[in-house]
């Protein structure tokens, strides 16, 4: 099985390391050279950190942390919207497939951990989910390639791109506000190192909301797939290790449902993908 890696939080400290059986073992202090997974990322440390984790057993029981965004700061989290067939003819404009992809920023603060509660704000009752797969940038680059662009990714995790519906309708052209509500939506639980470009090419992809199937879908119906993704994205801009790209979610968000059915107090969001895991979170409003 591939090794996952974390970030967590145990005894007032924020730790990277291993997931292993019956909890996670801290590996940042064997490597004090790199402060977060980023750097280790950087740096092509995940093989370190795998070659560091055989044979040792967990250094936190499960239930002694709090899970932590995998990758703590990165310098970009670019949001792919509208990418799946279905989702697309829900804007009921006409076109088949749109000539280019629609993008957005997301800042870190706007996500949380596994196991944490998306936080829903006075301001709005309107907190819907998408669940996404996020990869992670590995090997950084200006005008990557399309046919290279997979080897570019160092791994993959798990996206709740949560967004208060309404306030992604306050302006014409933009849905940044409506995004990037603190702890709006979560990432996690871990990375899973991208070994084979099957891992993301055509993979199942799974929301549940109190374990009723709301998404279903899989990234090979993607009509904008990850490696036209980092193609493009990166003709504008330059990727760099540790960087994510948001992929894109299917249809059945809850505002397409007639009423809509905006997430509240107590529901459980599962994002579940094939070969990366389980992102499980609950819902608070805001103290």
């Amino acid at each position: 099985m591939t090794v996952r890696f974390a970030t967590v939080k145990a005894e007032g400290q924020q730790l990277y390391g291993a997931v292993v059986e019956g909890g996670f073992l801290a590996l940042s202090g064997d490597f004090p050279q790199w402060s977060s997974l980023r750097e280790v990322i950087a740096a092509d440390g995940l093989a370190a950190l795998e070659a560091a984790a055989k044979g040792r057993a967990m250094t936190h029981p499960d239930d002694s942390y709090a899970w932590e965004i995998p990758i703590p700061a990165p310098e970009k989290i670019i949001c792919v919207g509208v990418n799946f067939p279905d989702r697309n003819a829900e804007y009921n404009d006409g076109q088949d497939a749109p000539p280019h992809m629609s993008l957005f920023i997301r800042f870190a603060r706007s996500f949380t951990g596994h196991g944490q509660a998306l936080i829903r704000p006075p301001e709005t009752p309107q907190l819907d989910y998408e669940g996404e797969i996020a990869v992670i940038i590995g090997k950084g680059g200006r005008r990557i390639a399309e046919a290279a662009a997979l080897d570019h990714i160092a791994a993959l995790t798990l996206c709740n791109e949560g967004t208060l519906r309404d306030w992604v309708r306050h302006a014409k052209f933009n849905v940044t506000q409506g995004k990037n509500w603190d702890h709006s939506g979560a990432m996690g639980p871990w990375i899973v190192p991208l070994a084979d470009h099957s891992q993301i090419t055509d993979v199942h992809l799974q929301t549940r909301v109190n374990g009723e199937v709301r998404q279903d879908d899989r990234t090979g119906r993607m009509l904008f797939p990850v490696a036209r993704q980092i193609a493009y994205i990166s003709t504008f801009t330059t990727l760099v290790a540790g960087d994510i790209i948001v992929t894109g979610t299917p249809t059945g968000a809850g505002a397409r449902y007639d009423p809509p059915r905006y997430l509240v107090p107590g529901d459980v969001i599962e994002v579940e993908a094939g070969g990366i895991g389980i992102l499980r979170n609950t819902v608070e409003d805001e103290a």
